[in-house]
């Protein structure tokens, strides 16, 4: 009886976790988002100057370290819209956090959620 009890909780627990689509670590393809003036799917005004990102699930506001596996370089950025929609792609960034990674187009990135 208890071993079913455990293995239901741990069943919930798990579906709960793939639900919210928080994934902690994530290794693809990151971009660089041109900026038009809008504002973000959070509802901010674009700033190519801030150290924010797009990201297809995770929540607004979640900071995130991405790596630049190319060369190592870190940033930290906060989570403020929605993409990328292009398949492979797993986060946009500003010019500004992009160019901290040392890139400017397409680079091969992990990132991975602070705090968690």
């Amino acid at each position: 009886m208890i071993a079913r009890s455990l293995a239901a909780i741990f069943c919930c627990l798990t579906a709960f976790g793939s639900l919210t689509g928080v994934a902690r670590a994530e290794t693809g393809i990151a971009s660089v988002y041109g900026y038009d003036g809008q504002k973000t799917a959070n509802g901010e005004r674009a700033n190519p100057r801030g150290m924010t990102a797009a990201h297809k699930s995770l929540p607004f506001g979640t900071m995130v370290t991405v790596v630049n596996k190319k060369n190592g370089r870190e940033v930290t950025v906060r989570i403020n819209d929605r993409g990328p929609f292009i398949p492979g792609r797993i986060i946009d960034l500003t010019p500004a956090a992009a160019s901290e990674l040392g890139f400017s187009g397409l680079a091969p990135v992990q990132i991975s959620v602070n705090g968690g």
